[in-house]
């Protein structure tokens, strides 16, 4: 009882109630507001110019050090402590979706734009409006008490997370590669995402991976066009197709282990022909890579690469394979994992904070955790009454929250940044 009370008296902006960390009703109202305010006006990925100067000119009033255009339009800003300690790092990301809202909210975005050629809604269908106000609110909250503070804090606000237009660079890796973490290596970084697979109220996370890499293919069997009535005239790269779509299937199913951790291959597109009685000089497949282990995501990769060759030289065909290199595997450190999870128990309690399972969706928080151990969660978001399995999940035009998981988000990031620096 006695930590968890001086750790009520270190934030001003933080009251303590029932055995938890709560902020303030105003600044609960602020980040409301803030996150509405960026819901109404969504930016595309490497596009957050308003948003980014939304975010620059609150973090100047705290009185902050602020770097803005890293990896395009990111913000970065430093928090010193007037104690020595270890430095932590925070992140949101700031980008929205090129998907038209049907929430009929009263904040329901309306804005539009066209992408890859078709006009579209743009909305944060992924929740990254609420990582931004969250963010900004824990910002405010620890510059009121940067005399207590004992170490320092780095607040990233990433663009780009949905990953960069196509020909361009961007997200948490492209702000590594400008320097993010050379110029001030934090020791810890920390990062949430909000579900509606979980109830509001409800943490989720666990250590070791958590969610998968992601890889994408293209491949491309080249043979030679003929009548479907002579095929031996020709070479049939719509039965190569076949034969290569059931051998990639055997990588997961025959060639690595499974036991070691989850994998799938899948494609997505096929596309070769114009008419039934010729066959073409070409087909077109697509697909994606999710793993869930670095080692086994090089293994999958080179034995791709070598079923593509074997086939297509068993049909007499020529063969072009290009992987397209995704997000890493999402890592969290297993000790501050176990570390640290009573932190999130005194937000949310002890029985509320559980275990996930893997995701093999993709997050780009994933590249800062391979430079510095992190803890990347889930803040569940969906309303009472509602069942999560049943609830629009995020990408949906239906996607939306309830608003009481922004102050647990909050409170959250602040109570593992206060516990970090202060059991260092």
């Amino acid at each position: 009882m006695k930590k968890f009370l001086l750790l009520a008296a270190a934030v001003a902006a933080v009251s303590y109630a029932n055995n938890t960390l709560a902020i303030e009703p105003s600044l609960e109202k602020k980040v409301i507001e803030w996150r509405r305010h960026l819901h109404q006006n969504p930016e595309l990925s490497n596009r957050e110019y308003k948003t980014a100067a939304y975010v620059e000119n609150h973090l100047r009033s705290l009185g902050l050090e602020v770097e803005t255009g890293v990896a395009h339009t990111g913000v970065v800003a430093i928090l010193k402590g007037a104690k020595p300690g270890p430095m932590v790092a925070l992140r949101a990301d700031m980008d929205a979706l090129p998907v038209t809202e049907q929430t009929g909210l009263p904040f329901a975005s309306k804005v539009t734009t066209t992408y890859r050629g078709q006009e579209t809604g743009v909305m944060h269908a992924c929740g990254h409006d609420t990582h931004v106000a969250i963010l900004m609110g824990v910002a405010e909250a620890l510059t009121k008490q940067r005399e207590q503070l004992q170490g320092d804090v780095m607040f990233i606000f990433q663009p780009a997370e949905e990953g960069a237009p196509e020909g361009e660079e961007g997200g948490a890796e492209l702000m590594l590669k400008e320097g993010l973490f050379t110029k001030r290596k934090p020791d810890a970084v920390f990062g949430l995402h909000i579900t509606s697979s979980l109830p509001a109220g409800f943490a989720g996370l666990r250590a070791g991976p958590l969610m998968a890499s992601e890889d994408s293919f293209e491949i491309t069997l080249m043979g030679r066009q003929t009548h479907g009535s002579r095929p031996w005239n020709g070479v049939d790269p719509i039965v190569a197709a076949a034969q290569l779509i059931n051998a990639t299937q055997t990588i997961v199913s025959r060639q690595v282990d499974v036991t070691k951790a989850p994998a799938v291959v899948s494609f997505g597109a096929i596309k070769g022909g114009i008419r039934s009685n010729i066959i073409p000089d070409e087909v077109e497949l697509i697909g994606t890579i999710r793993t869930f282990d670095q080692d086994m995501r090089a293994d999958i990769k080179q034995r791709l690469a070598k079923t593509v060759d074997l086939v297509a030289q068993t049909n007499n065909a020529q063969s072009h394979l290009h992987i397209n290199e995704g997000y890493p595997v999402t890592m969290n450190s297993p000790e501050l994992v176990e570390k640290y999870t009573p932190s999130l128990q005194k937000v949310f309690g002890e029985q509320r904070v559980v275990t996930t399972p893997l995701v093999t969706g993709a997050e780009d928080f994933s590249y800062y955790a391979l430079e510095v151990p992190g803890i990347f969660f889930f803040l569940g978001g969906t309303a009472a009454g509602i069942d999560p399995e049943q609830a629009p999940s995020n990408h949906s035009p239906r996607f939306q929250i309830d608003e009481s998981a922004l102050a647990l988000g909050v409170e959250a990031l602040i109570t593992l940044t206060l516990d970090y620096q202060q059991q260092q």
